[in-house]
């Protein structure tokens, strides 16, 4: 169970916790990709790049995330590459970490679907 899709995520949304890999610009929608529709983030995801992720000591990351190890997380980046490399991280710090493999590029073509 180290990935999730997007029915799964939508069936969820709201009930586990999200983490946002991407830039702080990508995160506010100020940086981005041409080819998303829409940009910004999924609601109430936490943003904490990837870069960050990796340079933090592990206390700093568990007081970042702000829950307990073992806790479930679904961690999302552009397109699944650097959300994969945090889901790893976050698995070898005691997380239950699933990456969501269409990540943004996916969420932002599904109109009904809500952004921040």
């Amino acid at each position: 169970m180290s990935e999730i899709e997007l029915d799964e995520l939508r069936a969820r949304f709201g009930g586990v916790p999200i983490l946002d890999v991407r830039s702080q610009g990508e995160y506010v929608g100020a940086a981005g990709y041409p080819c998303d529709p829409r940009q910004g983030h999924i609601p109430g995801a936490r943003n904490l790049s990837v870069e960050h992720l990796l340079e933090l000591p592990a206390g700093d990351v568990h007081a970042a995330l702000g829950l307990e190890q073992g806790a479930e997380i679904v961690v999302y980046c552009h397109s699944g590459g650097r959300s994969a490399v945090a889901a790893q991280v976050l698995r070898a710090l005691g997380y239950e970490a699933r990456n969501y493999t269409g990540s943004w590029h996916e969420w932002s073509r599904v109109d009904e679907l809500p952004t921040e």
